[in-house]
């Protein structure tokens, strides 16, 4: 085999084994703006990664999980977190960046998460999170979507496959 295919094997394996997804279906490149990727990583508090891991993965969940000295403080971190890669054309005005997103045991119920991004550049990126109580609650992100707007001007969005 060659390294490509060993390449992907492993990276194939690490994605069923730990849930890491790079995901996004549907990108909208609107007159305004774009939504270049969506991250997401899961995080299970109770997995630990073992030397051999890739060191990027054990990173990743190092990060998160930083500052957690209880046991209780590093479940409650457990769930799935979102990195939002966008780009806007006009950069005077702010823009937000909403989070619609259903779960497990809620069904067809929409959850959305807004943020507001004052100093908006030409590249940005926003970190979004479904964790703690929200998370062992209603369970894991089934669907989900990322729109940008200014004011109520849609500029961008990007979802997942299930969104629709």
């Amino acid at each position: 085999m060659t390294a490509a295919v060993h390449y992907l094997i492993r990276l194939g394996c690490l994605v069923a084994a730990f849930g890491i997804l790079t995901s996004c279906s549907s990108v909208c490149t609107g007159p305004g703006g774009e939504v270049t990727k969506v991250k997401i990583y899961k995080l299970n508090a109770a997995h630990r990664f073992q030397p051999q891991t890739d060191r990027s993965i054990r990173f990743e969940q190092e990060r998160l999980l930083y500052g957690a000295v209880t046991q209780a403080e590093r479940i409650n971190r457990n769930g799935q977190y979102y990195t939002v890669f966008w780009k806007a054309n006009e950069m005077s005005q702010p823009v937000t960046v909403r989070f619609e997103y259903r779960q497990q045991k809620t069904g067809l119920k929409i959850h959305v998460k807004e943020e507001q991004v004052s100093e908006v550049k030409k590249k940005n990126v926003s970190y979004l999170q479904v964790a703690g109580p929200e998370y062992k609650d209603d369970g894991a992100v089934t669907a989900w979507r990322v729109t940008l707007l200014r004011g109520k001007e849609e500029l961008a969005h990007a979802d997942s496959f299930l969104w629709n």
